[in-house]
């Protein structure tokens, strides 16, 4: 019995998937077989060779310099040249792009988007599957997958299919792989399936062309499908990378995805996805995760360890600034009392942090009070300025139009921003869309976002007035544009943003050592 585990097209194709990989490790921990394929980053880099002769110049630059940004966004010695790294990735994007355009699709390093099929709408997927030859990826998961699986019994094929961007790609391989081997097993995984099996009265409109569907971490659904009982998966298994072509990916060397946790430990934000989807919080042990991450650091040398957590845990931070002193590494954190202390902050930093991801989202207290987002704004002040201090850049995430947000309350988030131009590194601006089936849908006024039987999201009148297009031209026309935030939005890495940010970190060393920029990574 094995198992074939697929990465279908697009996501960013900067560092392995990491929910394979885990699957791979508790697999193998259970002497399972897996292969693994990841046809998103093959896919991908074949499009960029399709482009043969351009009649623009752009295309025509980026034909010719294909193989040299390739090379430049494998190395590290030149990304401290952000404009070179932003032509690079423009460049290869624009291959990307033209390869999709013919076709009515609108494709990028990091997106799909077709102007036949909606991937929130059931019945367009279905018609990728009966026409996979139309997918621009067909000649890529045609040449891959049959020899994979011809001439071999016992095979199950997994997808993870974790974005909207991979759902038309995905129909495709599994109505491909229907026509060529009807009887086999194919099972479908990921975040985007758990947000679609875990709304209320879900009913599988796919019958036919999947066999199961698993909400959630799948390694005990799997174990427990070929035979190894449903509580093999108990503990949490190292994840194996050895199946991925680690030396392909468009990053300076390999960045090491983990995940400590899955859920949210706060878990009390109102409108929040993972609430809304009853997603149970499961952590390791402090311990145990850094254990594994030195077991894995010394396996398979990464510049970088991404940690997935949609909120590191108080007890990790705490075990990392005491214990970490490897690889250099990034994550989401919640605004805390801990990074509130200077000297804590300090230790992160010693122990490889180079970048925090925080969701700040408002600059108006009474927003934050009433979205139960649990941030005191004098300790979010607090803990930037102590970044800044010790040498971790702060990757800023704010949203706006939520329900309980005003015009005043979006010019109080600008006013913050701009009193802390100096301590944010970069920033992520999000507009607000409603949970379509968390308990607070139903207190307003809601109507469809976009059309399809597979929508994740309402629109909805605003209670305050504050409705989208009023948020897009305030952001577009006015915070934009303020003179203290152009320049820190400009400074985010196009398309990978902050899958790469932590690469271009320009920070002080810390407090009491020469006052000098200085590349975290002295590449």
């Amino acid at each position: 019995m094995s198992v074939l585990l697929i990465h279908p097209p697009v996501s960013k194709p900067c560092e392995p998937p990491p929910g394979i990989a885990r699957l791979c490790g508790a697999l193998g921990a259970h002497g399972i077989g897996a292969t693994v394929e990841d046809v998103n980053l093959k896919g991908l880099l074949r499009l960029m060779e399709r482009v043969r002769d351009p009649s623009d110049t752009w295309t025509q630059r980026a034909v010719r310099n294909r193989a040299r940004h390739l090379d430049f966004l494998r190395n590290p010695a030149g990304y401290p040249d952000f404009s070179a790294y932003e032509r690079a990735i423009l460049d290869l994007n624009r291959l990307i792009h033209v390869s999709g355009r013919s076709a009515g699709l609108n494709l990028s390093l990091g997106n799909f988007q077709s102007k036949f099929h909606s991937a929130i709408r059931s019945s367009d997927l279905i018609r990728a599957a009966e026409k996979p030859q139309e997918s621009p990826f067909h000649s890529c998961f045609e040449e891959i997958l049959p020899p994979l699986l011809e001439g071999k019994s016992g095979q199950t094929v997994g997808f993870s299919m974790n974005f909207l961007s991979q759902a038309v790609t995905t129909f495709a391989m599994v109505g491909f792989l229907r026509k060529k081997f009807s009887r086999l097993p194919i099972v479908l995984g990921g975040g985007l399936v758990t947000s679609w099996v875990r709304r209320p009265g879900w009913r599988d409109p796919f019958t036919g062309l999947v066999d199961s569907w698993v909400a959630g971490p799948g390694e005990a659904y799997l174990l427990s499908l070929l035979g190894k009982g449903s509580s093999a998966a108990e503990k949490q298994d190292i994840p194996n990378y050895e199946a991925f072509p680690l030396g392909d990916y468009l990053s300076p060397g390999l960045i090491l995805p983990y995940s400590a946790s899955s859920g949210c430990y706060w878990n009390r934000c109102r409108f929040c996805p993972e609430k809304a989807e009853g997603n149970p919080y499961r952590s390791a042990p402090a311990a145990q995760v850094l254990q594994d991450l030195e077991e894995l650091t010394g396996r398979y040398r990464p510049v970088l360890i991404h940690l997935l957590d949609n909120a590191l845990s108080p007890a990790l931070l705490i075990e990392l600034a005491r214990n970490w002193r490897g690889v250099p590494w990034y994550g989401f954190t919640r605004i805390t009392d801990h990074l509130g202390d200077l000297g804590f902050c300090r230790a992160l930093k010693k122990s490889g942090c180079v970048l925090l991801q925080m969701g700040i989202e408002s600059g108006d207290p009474g927003v934050l009070e009433r979205l139960q987002k649990g941030i005191d704004l004098e300790v979010a002040s607090r803990v930037l300025r102590n970044l800044k201090k010790a040498g971790i850049a702060a990757y800023v995430y704010l949203l706006f139009g939520t329900p309980e947000e005003t015009e005043e309350g979006a010019r109080k988030t600008l006013d913050f921003t701009v009193r802390h131009r100096e301590e944010i590194g970069f920033l992520n601006l999000a507009i607000f869309n409603l949970p379509a089936y968390g308990e607070e849908a139903g207190r307003l006024a809601t109507r469809d976002f976009y059309e399809g039987d597979l929508s994740l999201y309402w629109d909805f009148d605003h209670p305050r007035g504050w409705n989208r297009d009023a948020v897009r031209s305030f952001l577009d026309k006015e915070f934009k544009r303020h003179p203290a935030i152009a320049p820190i939005l400009r400074r985010d890495p196009p398309i990978f943003t902050s899958n790469h940010a932590a690469f271009f970190v320009q920070s002080r060393r810390p407090v009491g050592s020469e006052k000098k920029l200085v590349n975290p990574f002295h590449l």
